[in-house]
């Protein structure tokens, strides 16, 4: 895939015979290298390859502006897509794209720039085009804070069906204004009416048994929600999830996505996370609910008591948050706990097999090498001074994320590492290959046989 390109110590005759050879992932990488010479990258901005030109922008901060320039009107729509996107392209050179022709790239410039110019962000959520003044004007943005709408703008966006959404937030809520939210069709409407600061008590309930669940999702996560009534919208939503019925083959794409938002409350309000929560967890550590216990666990000001009871709540998502935000906090046999009961049971703790968070003394270490458990057993490689005899056991352990662990450590023999490089599972193969241990012969020897 041409990874060579990307190294940081190319020389420049070594470029020149890159561009020479003239291979497309060759140069897609080298257009991704953040090393390459300006006047590499002013030429590589003219050439046939679109993709090629589009790779430059990915490194725009340390790309020269007369680059930037050539490309911001560049014919193929990924390249100035991506200039759209990113946030260093020079906020002129970004503005000029509200204009594009294409209003692909005029949406991405507002779903990524919500921060832009308000002459800008003007011309955005008043374009012609649906689909622009909607990323424009959203409940979604690629990066925040987002943006308030000028006020005089504002009764216009509320009237468009594709910007009402976005709008609502912002919207001084008389009492015509309530009822006409609160009976709006888009389920997305009034589950932003749900969010308003200024919501009346009357309007809140009301907005509590509606029937999309998202709705009442929203309820549920306000702070100033009476707790029978969180309670209530819990229960309702387990209870109505389970029981909605599946759209039919001729259900229109508004009844598939509401089918859908309603299968997916559950989760919603076990991942919702709340900042006004973690500002005053004392309250929500015993809360009968998991994401008031979680955003409890992400505070930083919790007692030494609070933090051992987050540390073993019943719900893995608790303990894995609460160890990641006090990490110093966590003591060797709560720590080995932990991991312990660690599973991948959804793909909302997969964060943490990735992170190596909490930290075990070299004995731990060692005698995890030994342990039943396969995860434990791939820890053990992290003591610096772990004895041969063990990293030679772990070479071969049944396990391949345990083998993989193991093969860049200093103290594995030379004869098991030989071993790894023909191993049946190519991550650990590959992880002998990078071993920094590898006597040079063998790294010659792989070379060889690659061709290389």
């Amino acid at each position: 895939m041409g990874k060579v390109a990307k190294r940081p110590d190319l020389t420049e005759d070594m470029i020149a015979e890159i561009l020479a050879i003239d291979d497309h992932w060759l140069l897609h990488s080298l257009a991704l290298n953040d090393r390459l010479p300006d006047r590499f990258r002013i030429r590589l901005a003219a050439h046939r390859d679109g993709a090629v030109r589009a790779a430059l922008v990915i490194h725009a901060a340390s790309a020269p502006r007369r680059m930037l320039e050539q490309l911001i009107d560049d014919p193929d729509p990924r390249v100035r897509e991506y200039l759209a996107q990113g946030h260093h392209t020079p906020p002129d050179l970004r503005a000029r794209l509200a204009a594009d022709s294409d209003p692909a790239i005029r949406a991405a410039l507002a779903k990524h720039w919500p921060q832009a110019p308000e002459a800008v962000r003007r011309v955005l959520l008043t374009d012609p085009e649906a689909r622009v003044r909607a990323a424009a004007c959203s409940t979604y943005y690629a990066h925040r804070p987002h943006p308030t709408p000028p006020s005089d703008l504002l009764p216009a966006l509320l009237a468009d069906p594709v910007t009402r959404a976005g709008a609502v937030i912002h919207a001084v809520l008389d009492a015509d204004t309530l009822q006409r939210f609160a009976a709006d069709p888009d389920s997305e409407v009034r589950a932003e009416l749900a969010r308003h600061p200024d919501l009346p008590p009357s309007a809140l309930e009301a907005l509590a048994v509606d029937p999309a669940l998202s709705v009442r999702v929203k309820v549920f996560a306000r702070p100033d929600t009476p707790e029978h009534v969180r309670a209530q919208i819990h229960a309702s939503v387990h209870e109505l999830s389970r029981s909605t019925a599946d759209p039919g083959p001729d259900a229109d794409d508004e009844a598939v996505l509401q089918w859908f938002q309603n299968e997916f409350a559950p989760t919603e309000l076990r991942i919702l996370r709340l900042p006004w929560v973690t500002a005053d967890p004392l309250p929500h550590i015993d809360s009968p609910y998991v994401s008031f216990r979680v955003s409890a666990a992400a505070s930083k000001a919790l007692p030494a008591n609070a933090v051992a009871r987050l540390l073993d709540d019943v719900e893995e998502m608790v303990r894995l948050t609460m160890a990641y935000t006090a990490p110093q906090l966590v003591d060797p046999a709560t720590a080995e706990n932990i991991e312990r009961r660690y599973r991948r049971r959804d793909k909302f703790t997969f964060w943490w097999d990735k992170k190596e968070v909490l930290t075990f003394p070299p004995a731990a270490l060692r005698r995890f090498a030994t342990d039943p458990e396969p995860r434990l057993r791939s820890f053990a490689p992290r003591d610096p001074d772990l004895p041969s005899e063990l990293a030679e056991k772990l070479a071969a352990d049944p396990e391949d994320r345990v083998r993989r662990a193991v093969a860049p450590h200093r103290n594995l023999p030379l004869r098991s590492l030989l071993r790894l490089l023909a191993d049946p599972s190519e991550r650990v193969a590959e992880a002998a290959g990078a071993s920094p241990f590898l006597p040079r012969e063998q790294m010659e020897r792989l070379l060889n046989r690659a061709g290389l």
